[in-house]
C-alpha cells in the first residue's frame, strides 16, 4: 500500500516540471481513468447530483459526473505544482482577485469561508503567497501515513500556515485567532451530528457544522468567502477573495449555517463540475430517515 503511495508521489513530483498546458490534459486523462475504475466514487457523485439537481436530465447528470472526474484528475496532478513548483512560477499561475490583504490589515480576526471545490489546495497556496498573516486550518488525517506527511509538507512549505488535526482543542485555535491568525474554515462536509444540525443543502437536510458561527461570535470574527476556480488548459487558477459579510454572525447559529449553505449552492451553480461531489455530503441522516446512498451493489 505505502509503496504504491510513494510511487504516486514520485510521479506527481516528476510531472510538476511539465508546463501546465501539458499537465492539464494529462490530469483530465487521469480523471477519465478514475471515472472508469472508481465505481464507488462514481456512484456517490451520481447520487449527490441526483439529490441536488433532480430537475436535470439523467444524461446531463452523467455528463456532469464525467466532467467532474476530469477536473478531479486535474486537481490531483496539478497538486504537484502546488507542492513543488517555485513561488515565482505559482504566482504567475494563481490569479488572485479581490481583497486578499483584508486579514492582514483588519482589526477583527478573519475567517475564510472556503468551500470544497476541487482546486481547494490553490487557496491555501494563495493565502501564503499573496498575503502576510500566518494562517491556521484544521485538516483530516489521511489513512496513509506517507501521504499524510506529504500533504502536510506540501501545504506548509511556504512557512505561513499551520495545520491542526481535527482532534485539536478549540482553545489552541482560539489562542492563535486571538493572536491575529486568519482561520481557514471548510464547513461543507459531513462530520457527524456532534456540534451540527440538519440544514438544507439544495433542499436536502444536510448535517452542517454550527461551529463556524459559534467561533465567529466568540472571537468577533469577520467572514470572507474565498472561491477557487480551475481555469481551462494552461491558464492556471483563479482565487477570488470576496467582500466580507457585513451582518454575520447574527447570533442564530442555524440561520448562519443556512446562509453559508445557500452561498455555497450559488457558487456550485456557477461551476458545478468543480465541486467535490465524490464526498458523501448527506451521509448522516435525521433520526428515522433511511440512508440516501444505499448499499453498494454486489
Amino acid at each position: 500500500m505505502e509503496i504504491g503511495t510513494r510511487l504516486l508521489l514520485a510521479l506527481i513530483w516528476a510531472l510538476h516540471f511539465l508546463p501546465l498546458a501539458l499537465l492539464a490534459p494529462l490530469g483530465r486523462g487521469l480523471g477519465r481513468l478514475l471515472h472508469a475504475v472508481g465505481r464507488k466514487r462514481r456512484r456517490i457523485a451520481a447520487r449527490n447530483l441526483e439529490l441536488c439537481f433532480p430537475q436535470m436530465a439523467p444524461a446531463e447528470r452523467a455528463a456532469l459526473v464525467r466532467e467532474h472526474f476530469a477536473m478531479l484528475g486535474r486537481s490531483l496532478l496539478e497538486r504537484g505544482l502546488l507542492w513543488h513548483a517555485s513561488p515565482e512560477r505559482l504566482k504567475r499561475l494563481i490569479h488572485v482577485e479581490g481583497d486578499v490583504g483584508l486579514a492582514a490589515r483588519s482589526e477583527r480576526p478573519t475567517m475564510w469561508l472556503v468551500p470544497h471545490f476541487v482546486g481547494l489546495e490553490v487557496a491555501a497556496a494563495a493565502a501564503q503567497l499573496f498575503q502576510e498573516r500566518r494562517a491556521i486550518t484544521i485538516y483530516q488525517r489521511q489513512s496513509s501515513a506517507v501521504f499524510d506527511r506529504a500533504l502536510k509538507k506540501g501545504r506548509l512549505r511556504f512557512g505561513r500556515s499551520e495545520a491542526y488535526p481535527r482532534s485539536t482543542s478549540i482553545r489552541v485555535l482560539m489562542k492563535r485567532i486571538k493572536e491575529g491568525a486568519p482561520f481557514f474554515n471548510l464547513p461543507d462536509q459531513d462530520f457527524g451530528p456532534k456540534d451540527a444540525d440538519f440544514v438544507p443543502f439544495f433542499g436536502v437536510p444536510a448535517c452542517t457544522l454550527l461551529a463556524p458561527s459559534r467561533l465567529a461570535r466568540m472571537m468577533n470574527m469577520q467572514l470572507q468567502p474565498v472561491i477557487v476556480q480551475m481555469l481551462p488548459g494552461g491558464a492556471g487558477w483563479r482565487v477570488s477573495f470576496r467582500e466580507p459579510w457585513a451582518d454575520w454572525p447574527t447570533g442564530d447559529d442555524i440561520a448562519d449555517a443556512r446562509r453559508i449553505n445557500a452561498f455555497i449552492e450559488d457558487e456550485i451553480r456557477a461551476q458545478p463540475a468543480q465541486y467535490l461531489w465524490v464526498h458523501k455530503r448527506f451521509k448522516t441522516r435525521p433520526p428515522g430517515e433511511p440512508d440516501l446512498y444505499g448499499p453498494a451493489p454486489g
